[in-house]
């Protein structure tokens, strides 16, 4: 079997097995943090509130199961997002930003890095505060002294943080994106908890529930897969250089242009933005008077199927194109080519070559973003269409759509690894 062969060979190569086990241990130590609760907390008014607020389920999701054990880690990466999002929609509003994240080459972008690290901190602040309120309020916590409710949000904070902390060394040492493979070992270690829920909650009368989650889950499979898997190649031919009596080049190749380039990341940061409202919206809602209304409306408005559907498919395309446009660069590929002797027959090297690159995936990247935007959306749309009621279609989708999608950019970095070395043996 061909995997079988991949994976020995994978764990024969010293530099690669140090990398994957360094990330299997780190998803181990963010398991135990999981684990740990903050002081204070009622079990039993903590199963109730989540029944009550059925979005917390999906807030849930960015922190592998911490928040509803209300653990030292119950913010998960969701401060660490915000704060990149916040940034990158920043450069579109100031240009003096935008020059220095694109034409400031990697030191401009390790001080974006560093300004989204320290962003990180207040973040973390607010929304350990809103949660703290909004949990005591409903009788979670049963310590509720000043002292208490400081050391709390420092706790939580500082978990944050530590989380942002590993994140980054997984991207740095391991294989992968730290970010998104942290969020992805959180939905798999609580996979076999939600199986055997599934398993031993089956009644006949859910059998149709049941039977169109299982088919949406196929077709989230099927869906995500075909998007990431998909290319657009632009050829590439390379001039033939003649050394003494040898010639090099003239070889022709192709440029692949993914019609996703920004892979989960869109739906990472779409629903950290979405969850927010949601957040505040709870914390309002125990409140009277004008806020508590307030926090009640803006709360039933994201229970709705349509509503939540909707503000989600738009921001799942908005941050894919957004995404693509901050990341690809196209005059970087343009000079690259122009200096290895390749060009794109018809088209001009330098600029006119920048120009084509930007033009095909403006053409290319809104069917990519439509496509990732109506996968993301399928479970809302079910519900609203059969009215499933069931909240699980909406994270059991999501979840879905990680997985896949973490998993396929996984496998792709273990490969180039692999064929890198074999490069190197060769």
């Amino acid at each position: 079997m061909k995997w079988l062969d991949t994976v020995i060979q994978i764990f024969k190569i010293k530099e690669l097995r140090n990398k994957i086990l360094f990330v299997l241990g780190i998803f181990a130590v963010i398991r135990v943090m999981a684990n740990i609760p903050v002081p204070g907390v009622d079990p039993e008014n903590l199963k109730n509130i989540f029944e009550q607020f059925q979005m917390l389920g999906l807030m849930n999701i960015f922190t592998g199961g911490a928040l509803e054990k209300l653990s030292i880690i119950m913010l998960g990466l969701g401060p660490y997002i915000t704060s990149t999002v916040i940034l990158q929609l920043l450069t579109m509003v100031f240009p003096q930003l935008e020059e220095i994240y694109k034409e400031g080459g990697d030191q401009g972008k390790r001080k974006f890095e560093q300004w989204g690290r320290v962003l990180t901190i207040p973040l973390a602040l607010l929304q350990s505060f809103t949660m703290l309120t909004l949990f005591t309020r409903q009788g979670v916590i049963v310590e509720s002294n000043l002292l208490s409710q400081i050391s709390v949000i420092i706790m939580v904070t500082a978990g944050s943080v530590f989380l942002m902390w590993l994140g980054e060394l997984i991207s740095e040492k391991g294989i992968g994106n730290g970010v998104s493979l942290l969020i992805f070992a959180g939905i798999i270690a609580d996979f076999p908890r939600n199986l055997g829920q599934m398993v031993f909650g089956y009644e006949a009368s859910m059998f149709f529930s049941y039977l169109i989650f299982i088919a949406m889950s196929l077709l989230i499979i099927a869906g995500v897969t075909l998007v990431n898997e998909a290319r657009r190649n632009i050829p590439v031919s390379y001039a033939k250089r003649v050394r003494g009596r040898v010639a090099y080049g003239g070889a022709s190749t192709h440029l692949p242009l993914s019609l996703n380039p920004a892979g989960v990341m869109p739906v990472i940061f779409a629903l950290s933005i979405l969850t927010f409202p949601s957040l505040i919206a709870n914390f309002l809602s125990s409140m009277e008077g004008f806020w508590g209304d307030a926090g009640r409306t803006i709360g039933n408005l994201f229970t709705n199927p349509w509503i939540y559907g909707g503000l989600y498919f738009i921001m799942v395309f908005l941050f894919t194109y957004f995404y693509t446009l901050i990341t690809f660069e196209p005059g970087s590929i343009s000079e690259n080519l122009k200096k290895m002797g390749g060009f794109v027959p018809g088209i001009r090297p330098g600029k006119s070559t920048a120009d084509f690159l930007s033009f095909v995936l403006n053409r290319i990247l809104p069917i990519g973003a439509f496509f990732l935007s109506s996968i993301a959306i399928m479970p809302s749309i079910i519900q609203g269409i059969t009215k499933i009621t069931a909240f699980g279609f909406l994270i059991g989708g999501t979840s879905i759509i990680i997985i896949v999608s973490v998993v396929l950019e996984t496998i792709k970095q273990v490969q180039s690894q692999l064929e890198m070395r074999d490069y190197d043996t060769f």
